[in-house]
């Protein structure tokens, strides 16, 4: 049974933009709405298995793809996949849902993203999830997503790429079954025109990424900072080489309402369907008002 209705909108410059629209039970919204925010070669499925607990326990659950993946349209510009573009358009489905207060989800680029929300309109995030991200990254992590961004690879089968995708990610994930990695498949792949299966993004996202300097990163601190009057829940992978146990230690003591949770034996970056990573997030909106 579908819990999840497929809806859009549509961006500034002309873009038909796609969201999963989980509702949550029949009788009304029990909670606070969720805005969950992928990351960069991630899809609104990235989210398939809390969004649906989240909607069973009374709150609308919002899951958009960003332009250039999943079912969003494609951008006729590459040099609007920018962290920036992503906020704006964002933005937009915020105000054509009307979300006056809401939790914000983000993983990877999408933590930072609500780092970004909360500098544009703070008195309407009424929490965040941060999943393994923060105002200084390590560059080492930024070099490794470098080295598999926007590569076109292919398979023939479901198998074959859960094998291809554990030989690029194993140690993030170290001892997973295979059917964790067809499950990871399945959120991050999909079955292209020739009935082979590839990435479900524009291989274009890449190029403003590969743009970046890693060793000259921007001052995201003041955007941390905006977070700090309200919950958050900063989860980080034990293993992660993007965000340091130093980083997290630093985003803790700059705000008093931040909790932080390690995540033994997973790297960058936890599914959010981790135990742990689910009663911290029940804490969480139980933390919001």
């Amino acid at each position: 049974m579908k819990v999840f209705e497929d809806r859009f909108w549509s961006s500034r410059d002309g873009l038909k933009l796609h969201f999963r629209d989980y509702a949550g039970p029949e009788g009304g919204e029990t909670g606070l709405p969720v805005l969950c925010l992928h990351g960069l070669t991630r899809n609104g499925r990235d989210f398939d298995v809390l969004a649906p607990r989240l909607a069973a326990a009374g709150r609308r659950v919002i899951c958009p793809d960003l332009r250039g993946r999943g079912d969003s349209e494609y951008a006729k510009d590459s040099a609007t996949y920018t962290p920036i573009q992503y906020g704006e358009d964002v933005l937009a489905l915020i105000e054509q849902e009307g979300l006056e207060r809401f939790v914000v989800i983000g993983t990877s680029l999408g933590g930072l993203m609500a780092m970004g929300l909360a500098t544009i309109i703070p008195d309407r995030i009424a929490a965040a999830v941060v999943n393994d991200v923060g105002p200084w990254l390590k560059p080492t992590g930024l070099a490794r997503i470098k080295e598999y961004v926007g590569q076109g690879r292919t398979w023939p089968t479901w198998v074959h790429a859960a094998r291809g995708l554990e030989e690029m990610q194993a140690g993030s994930h170290p001892g997973q079954p295979l059917d964790f990695w067809i499950g990871m498949a399945k959120r991050l792949m999909t079955v292209g025109g020739n009935g082979r299966i590839v990435f479900d993004y524009d291989m274009k996202i890449a190029e403003p990424f590969l743009a970046l300097d890693v060793n000259a990163q921007p001052d995201l601190w003041a955007a941390w900072e905006a977070l700090a009057r309200v919950p958050v829940l900063v989860l980080r992978g034990g293993l992660s080489d993007l965000l340091s146990a130093q980083t997290l230690d630093d985003m803790l003591r700059r705000s008093e309402m931040a909790e932080g949770l390690t995540l033994p034996n997973v790297g960058h970056a936890p599914t959010l369907d981790e135990p742990e990573s689910v009663a911290a997030i029940e804490r969480l909106l139980a933390r919001a008002a």
